[in-house]
């Protein structure tokens, strides 16, 4: 039998104690750094409150338009992370450098589009949305200020998932922390007016997003100047890494923004079923998104990580194994979180509303994810490992089908069509997660992605001859 093609579950007890190990040590800087993240947005929500229910209106549709940046930022940052992961296994910190190097390049250069969207055409996306003129005043003014800051927010993002393709989750931990920081206190002060600062509403909480991620981005490149890291910037030549990072980032960005797509019409159809069920998938979302986002990001970052390194060291076998292993460990962590959820879907919807017809269909979806948990388990860490080798395609297909095929067309056929209502939204979220899980699950059983990898780190290796 071909050493790639052994079974998933035959794994030395050693060696998987060694990588829970590693999961362990590498996930917990990744799962605090996203906690904050969440926190971020919180915050920021919490104090938009504190103005009007138009300010409310206008940075959730604001919202919208602002995770582009974000979701360019995460595709690029796969294929930082893949090639920083791949050529740290490798041992060759000169490609590895000129990688991280084109991919911010790239990065920043992404932004600035954005920056010019921004400027010209804020107000206006916002109203195409059909907002009112003054949430739409206020949405274009905080999306003008949120897009000037797009190249940073992107370059912020990419090195930081190219630090931890080299094995360093904590460097880019205290770097977007202390931003993150930064940004909450600013949000406070400047929008509410505390600690002597003006009283600037929702400008204010641009101006401390823009601000922010600014900081993180020149932390990062002085980390990466400052030599105290094991990347360095280095000018790349040539345009073979330029070409092979858009190879991995293209898919990732698009899969990222189609399943953006998808919450359009998915929020119109639980809409179907009244303002409540509405109000409450969110409240359910944001439960589901505060308590499991850390622990599956986690996963799927060291799960790339720890693949990629295997792969660039020329182990394909062993990166099939770890990737088993962090499966496993991810499985029973948002298992057990998930057993948790469904026992306290009631009382947790109750910290978010007082209506009764709300707490309802929130408990029922609180524990509709509960039930997603065994796939989402699977997921995460499976498409971080394709991911690592390379692969964003599979799990673009598997966002693509689950989003469209499940989350809308299932949920349709079963809610309207067939007449079973909410059950059929239910039904059609936890079958969108399954269709994910299925699909990497299938291509981690077999051999194109190690192939994939293998002829990515060829291609580099016949550039450096």
């Amino acid at each position: 039998m071909d050493s790639t093609s052994q079974p998933l579950v035959s794994l030395p007890s050693e060696r998987a104690r060694s990588v829970w190990r590693r999961t362990f040590d590498l996930g917990w800087p990744v799962a605090v750094q996203q906690t904050l993240n969440t926190l971020m947005r919180t915050v920021d929500i919490l104090v938009t409150g504190f103005f009007s229910p138009v300010a409310v209106a206008a940075i959730g549709l604001a919202d919208l338009y602002s995770r582009i940046p974000l979701r360019i930022g995460m595709g690029l940052g796969s294929g930082a992370i893949a090639l920083s992961s791949q050529e740290t296994g490798r041992g060759d910190d000169v490609t590895r450098d000129r990688a991280v190097t084109q991919a911010l390049l790239i990065g920043a250069l992404c932004g600035i589009p954005l920056v010019i969207v921004g400027l010209l055409f804020s107000r206006g996306l916002i109203g195409l949305l059909g907002a009112e003129a003054d949430v739409a005043r206020e949405g274009g003014r905080y999306l003008t200020i949120v897009f000037a800051a797009a190249p940073m927010r992107i370059v912020g993002f990419v090195g930081a998932r190219a630090l931890q393709g080299t094995g360093d989750t904590r460097t880019p931990m205290l770097i977007n922390g202390g931003a993150t920081g930064l940004n909450i206190l600013l949000s406070i002060a400047l929008g509410l007016g505390l600690a002597g600062a003006p009283r600037l509403g929702i400008v204010g909480v641009g101006i401390a997003t823009a601000v922010g991620r600014t900081v993180e981005a020149v932390l990062v490149v002085g980390v990466f100047l400052s030599g105290r890291t094991a990347v360095s910037l280095v000018w790349p030549r040539g345009t073979l890494l330029a070409r092979q990072l858009l190879e991995v980032s293209v898919p990732d960005i698009v899969g990222g923004l189609s399943t953006e797509v998808a919450n359009f019409p998915f929020n119109s159809l639980v809409l179907l079923f009244g303002t409540e069920a509405n109000a409450a998938y969110h409240i359910a979302n944001r439960i589901y998104q505060q308590f499991t986002a850390p622990f599956f990001r986690a996963f799927r970052t060291v799960a790339s990580v720890l693949v990629g390194q295997e792969l660039g060291a020329g182990r394909p076998a062993e990166a099939r194994e770890t990737a088993s292993v962090i499966s496993l460990f991810s499985l029973g962590t948002l298992g057990a979180i998930g057993v948790l959820l469904f026992v306290a879907a009631e009382p947790l919807a109750t910290l978010f509303t007082r209506d009764a017809a709300t707490i309802g269909y929130a408990t029922d979806f609180n524990r509709t994810f509960a039930l997603s948990m065994a796939f989402i388990g699977l997921y995460f860490p499976f498409s971080g490992a394709l991911k690592g080798a390379g692969d964003t395609r599979t799990p673009f297909y598997a966002g693509v089908v689950g989003s469209y095929v499940f989350l809308l067309g299932s949920s349709y056929l079963l809610a309207v069509t067939l007449g079973f209502g909410l059950t059929g939204v239910f039904a059609g979220i936890v079958l969108s997660y399954a269709a994910r899980a299925v699909i990497v699950g299938v291509e981690i059983l077999g051999d194109d992605w190690t192939a994939l990898a293998a002829r990515l780190i060829a291609e580099r290796e016949a550039a450096d001859e």
